[in-house]
């Protein structure tokens, strides 16, 4: 089943013209960073049941507001002096001689958890911006 919304640049051109280009991008930018602390508590829940030094809590990581092509967004990543970035992906995925680690799915399963929250805390901050 399918659904064709129309008339919705048309509605985002009007917002942009009501309060202006910077007005708006603050406002989304706003409601970026809530929704990705939103996520990022979600993801810290999952990573400590298979925790062992806590470097990979402490490594996560939320960038500044960007563009990316014509969007906006913020990446979550990890970033420190312990290098987690270069095996998360193996907590993730698993390998071929450990292919269930403890960790398995985790970032997978906070995406899953989030997503309400993060689209409730969205809506939220675009509310108290506009």
């Amino acid at each position: 089943m399918s659904v064709e919304v129309t008339g919705l640049n048309k509605l985002l051109k009007e917002i942009e013209d009501r309060y202006g280009k910077d007005n708006v991008q603050r406002v989304s930018d706003r409601a970026l960073e809530k929704g990705a602390e939103v996520f990022v508590r979600e993801l810290k829940s999952q990573f400590e049941s298979f925790k062992d030094t806590g470097a990979s809590l402490r490594e996560i990581t939320v960038s500044k507001p960007m563009t990316i092509g014509k969007e906006r967004a913020i990446k979550v990543h990890w970033k420190g002096p312990d290098n987690r970035y270069r095996i998360i992906h193996l907590n993730e995925f698993g390998t071929v001689k450990n292919p269930n680690p403890k960790g398995k799915g985790a970032i997978a399963r906070a995406m899953r958890n989030a997503e309400n929250a993060y689209h409730a805390a969205i809506v939220e901050a675009v509310r108290r911006g506009l």
